[in-house]
């Protein structure tokens, strides 16, 4: 788990003295590593595949002892006594080599050394003042060891900084090691030992950038010289040269060596790989102004159409009107006979006079031949090519003489059990009517224990018979299902339709009445508020159509008396003649409205328009034009 600088921080001094137990010397290059892979959280195998370009043979053993370290430094941060053994133990190292070091110079100045030794580094040499005198032969053998280590601590450091001088990016900018090296290198020329010779190998440096006056780049001599460009070497930009290369490819055109070859055809056009750039086209000046007057145009003109259709309704022209466009047109008065009906105008040519000495033989008639056109035989779509079966309906007789046989077949049956052994005989029925009958002198013997016995089989036989009852007593949700199944009718044979005409349904009880018989009855539909033309279409089976017919011609009473609750905008006229008709009735294949629901229209055009969007507008059309001859006929 790696860790944070902070931590890290904390950690150097148990590095450096994990390092000094190790090596024998402080050196921070390899301080800098440890420190590098424990803040990266690396494991002992990665940590000493890490170091060992600089400690070879011996990162093993350091890392070993790096890791027992870093142990300790945690668990010495959670507890005092573990701190106070590790100063202990730091101060006893610390005494031991200032011993050493004591006799070391000691030794010395046996030898006649003319140079003041500081062989090791100044965190070492101390000078302790107390220390007791030793043997000349153990003073001999500690400056023997002494030497020894200071010459094998010398090739260390070399082999370290040859690597470094190999690898100069290993570390970034950690590989700065500082002095030391050069402290240690001093020590050794002080005792009479010759440094290591390591060979350094000459890192490529880059040439220096060198430009004239013109810009080009030069040499040391002034020659003009072409740089070498470096490739890339990061996939995606390796990828982006290749996409660069390929499109130059494709839009380079193919020489005339291609024409020569046999696999070229001449009739295939060759398409650049990308698309011709399109340029602007900006619209004309005043264009949009001119779309905005013509749509505020056209609503001033619905606007006003819709009231010269409001006034002329009110006036009754517009009956009239409509009543009009039905009707032909009379070119001829009332009191003179036309010479040709008008719809016989459609097939007669216009331009010949017609007379009674006219012969019509050499005539050709609009649309009449000598082929008689026959209408195309279609099946209805929900016909079915099934039978119909009626049920066989038995009479009360029948019922009674099936009932009989069926009752002697199980009773038989059941003394046919009883005889073969396979069940008990039933117990006697008694009653109190027959109990002298049945029992005999056992109810003369004691007749209030016999009659309590009797009692006790009537109970058991009841609630034998409750508990029948109720096993077949069907749940509540069971007879709402029952009940939904009963109304629910199969529309697979077609959906019968019916279209209601209304005068005036503005009164909320009367909404209310055909809605809530519509959803109870499940039938599917959409009622259309329009003046004088209030439309109410219903879809479902025939029993449900049957009921809610009845409910609409007869039970709803439309002629309207003057209350609170009546729109205001309505005469009084239009309430007392109220009226529904049912203009149409038959069947479909499918439904075409859902759940039944009111739409106010204020337009035709809104309400032809509301069921053309579930494709029944010859529906309103239907019911308008009966408006329409209902007006002229009062």
């Amino acid at each position: 788990m790696s860790l944070p600088k902070r931590e890290v921080e904390e950690l150097r001094p148990w590095v450096e003295r994990t390092v000094k137990k190790v090596l024998g010397f402080s050196e921070p290059t390899v301080v800098t590593a440890a420190l590098h892979c424990v803040g990266k959280g690396l494991d002992k195998r990665k940590t000493i595949d890490q170091l060992r370009p600089f400690l070879e043979d011996s990162a093993g053993g350091f890392v070993e002892r790096l890791f027992e370290a870093l142990e300790e430094s945690r668990s010495s941060r959670g507890s005092k006594g573990s701190g106070d053994k590790n100063r202990k133990r730091e101060l006893k190292i610390k005494q031991m080599m200032e011993a050493a070091t004591k006799q070391i110079e000691e030794r010395k100045k046996q030898l006649s050394f003319t140079s003041p030794v500081s062989s090791l580094d100044g965190s070492r040499l101390l000078g302790a003042a107390g220390a007791s005198s030793v043997a000349p032969s153990q003073a001999a053998s500690f400056m023997n060891d002494a030497i020894e280590k200071a010459r094998k601590a010398a090739e260390l450091q070399a082999r370290i900084q040859s690597q470094l001088s190999v690898k100069p990016g290993i570390l970034g900018a950690l590989g700065n090691t500082g002095p030391h090296n050069l402290v240690a290198l001093a020590n050794l020329h002080a005792m009479g030992i010759a440094p290591p010779k390591v060979e350094i190998k000459e890192v490529n440096k880059p040439t220096p950038l060198i430009l004239d006056d013109k810009g080009r780049t030069v040499d040391a001599t002034g020659k003009e010289i072409e740089l070498t460009h470096r490739m890339p070497t990061l996939k995606a930009n390796i990828r982006a040269v290749k996409r660069e290369q390929f499109r130059q490819q494709l839009k380079e055109k193919p020489g005339d060596d291609l024409e020569s070859t046999s696999y070229f055809d001449n009739r295939v056009l060759i398409t650049p790989a990308q698309r011709t750039r399109r340029g602007f086209r900006f619209h004309e000046p005043g264009r949009f102004e001119k779309i905005a007057q013509r749509v505020r145009t056209k609503a001033q003109l619905e606007r006003l159409q819709n009231e010269i259709s409001q006034a002329a309704k009110k006036t009754g022209i517009q009956a009239s009107t409509k009543l009009a466009l039905i009707a032909p047109k009379k070119e001829i008065g009332d009191g003179d006979v036309p010479s040709i009906e008008w719809w016989d105008s459609f097939i007669l040519p216009s331009n010949i006079p017609f007379k009674p000495e006219t012969k019509f033989d050499n005539l050709e008639f609009f649309g009449v031949t000598n082929l008689v056109e026959h209408p195309t035989q279609m099946r209805p779509p929900v016909d079915t090519d099934k039978p119909v079966t009626l049920g066989v309906y038995l009479t009360k007789k029948e019922q009674k003489k099936l009932r009989r046989q069926t009752r002697r077949e199980g009773q038989k049956e059941v003394q046919e059990k009883v005889r073969l052994g396979l069940m008990p005989p039933p117990e006697p029925k008694v009653r109190i009517s027959n109990l002298m009958r049945v029992l005999g002198t056992e109810a003369v013997q004691d007749p209030t224990k016999v009659e309590a016995h009797v009692r006790a089989q009537m109970a058991k036989r009841q609630k034998a018979h409750e508990e029948a009852n109720a096993a077949r007593k069907l749940s509540t949700e069971q007879r709402k299902e029952k009940k939904v199944k009963k109304l629910k009718e199969d529309l697979t044979n077609g959906v019968h339709i019916a279209v209601y005409r209304i005068r005036n349904l503005t009164n909320p009880a009367k909404k209310f009445k055909v809605e809530a018989n519509a959803n109870q009855l499940y039938l599917t539909g959409t009622v259309v508020l329009h003046r004088d033309v209030n439309l109410v279409v219903v879809e479902g089976g025939p029993k449900s159509q049957k009921k809610f017919k009845k409910l609409m011609m007869h039970r709803i009473k439309w002629v309207e008396h003057s209350s609170k609750r009546d729109d205001p905008d309505v005469d009084d006229d239009t309430k007392r003649n109220n009226k529904c008709w049912l203009i149409w009735e038959g069947t479909a294949k499918d439904r075409s409205y859902g759940e039944m629901k009111f739409k106010q229209c204020p337009t035709e055009s809104m309400a032809r328009e509301h069921f053309k969007k579930h494709g029944t507008e010859h529906y309103w059309d239907l019911a308008l034009s009966h408006s329409v001859l209902d007006g002229t006929d009062d």
